[in-house]
């Protein structure tokens, strides 16, 4: 409480002195009703004080006033944060053409103290292969680092290539991660059924410190199992929509997940499919199995 007290000695030093003074230098006379006004300015300040104040002492506030949206946020981040699988299968890219390139997919991810790690190896017909690392921390900053086909060492992989096709696909980098669930703005929108389930529908904004290539995402999570079946996002600046769509939904060692989910781009032919095969949904994962030189994850059965 002495933080508090003291940033909000800072902000009437900082932010209302100044306006105090200012409306001291406001003469009466210069217009009518200049004092009424001076009153005005009082309300004003204290109001802002107030504002601030409550920002600081309730953080969740906006959570705690609507209970149905602090369930859904935060059923979908505990999803997230209990993540601990190894994955194998297939990323297929179906062209206008019905022409299809099936690209093997090994992958694995787990919640760790200081965020989670994703870590996918993609392995093209012939033979070349590309790796990724993304690492989320509780707060939603995402950094990426890449190995691609013809390179011997990994890099951080610039923001401006976050949003580049994954091999190809529909699949973007940053499409490898659920972010939009640790944006800053979080909304539930009004409830609708997604073919035969019955979906919470909550829309995500980010803030100004949230890196994204989207403006918004809007997920239909089914209220039974607080799982996405449908997610739309709008890339930012053009207002195009990308869709993803999961199938097959099946419970695997307490958590749900998807054994296929679509990718596409709203109002473009053709799609993109990741079909998982195989894998653990309770692996036991290290962070020695995040290194990016090494293989992302060894053929196995579903537990």
């Amino acid at each position: 409480m002495g933080a508090v007290l003291t940033f909000a000695v800072y902000i009437n030093i900082m932010f209302l002195c100044p306006l105090r003074m200012l409306s001291r230098r406001l003469k009466p006379g210069w217009y009518p009703g200049a004092k009424p006004k001076h009153r005005g300015l009082a309300a004003i300040h204290a109001s802002i004080a107030m504002l601030v104040l409550l920002g600081l002492v309730h953080p969740r506030h906006a959570l705690a006033a609507n209970p149905e949206l602090e369930s859904v946020l935060t059923g979908s981040r505990q999803r997230i944060e209990k993540l601990d699988y190894r994955a194998t299968g297939r990323l297929t890219k179906v062209d206008a053409d019905g022409k299809r390139t099936t690209y093997k997919f090994l992958g694995k991810a787990r919640w760790f103290p200081d965020g989670l790690r994703v870590l996918c190896e993609i392995s093209g017909p012939g033979g070349e292969r590309t790796t990724i690392l993304l690492h989320m921390t509780a707060n939603g900053r995402v950094t990426i680092e890449a190995r691609l086909p013809g390179e011997k060492d990994a890099k951080v992989l610039a923001f401006e290539h976050w949003n580049d096709s994954l091999v190809g696909t529909d699949f973007s980098f940053e499409d490898m991660v659920e972010n939009q669930f640790f944006w800053k703005s979080q909304q539930l929108l009004a409830p609708e059924k997604y073919g035969a389930r019955d979906c919470f529908v909550l829309k995500s904004t980010p803030g100004a410190q949230d890196r994204t290539y989207y403006d918004s995402a809007t997920s239909w999570i089914d209220r039974n199992i607080l799982f996405p079946v449908r997610v739309v996002k709008t890339l930012h600046g053009t207002g195009r929509q990308k869709e993803f769509l999961s199938y097959a939904l099946r419970q695997v060692a307490g958590a749900w997940s998807a054994s296929q989910v679509e990718a596409k781009i709203v109002g473009k032919p053709g799609s993109s499919m990741l079909a998982i095969e195989g894998g653990s949904g309770k692996a036991n994962l290290g962070l020695k199995d995040f290194n990016i030189g090494q293989s992302a994850a060894p053929e196995e059965k579903v537990k």
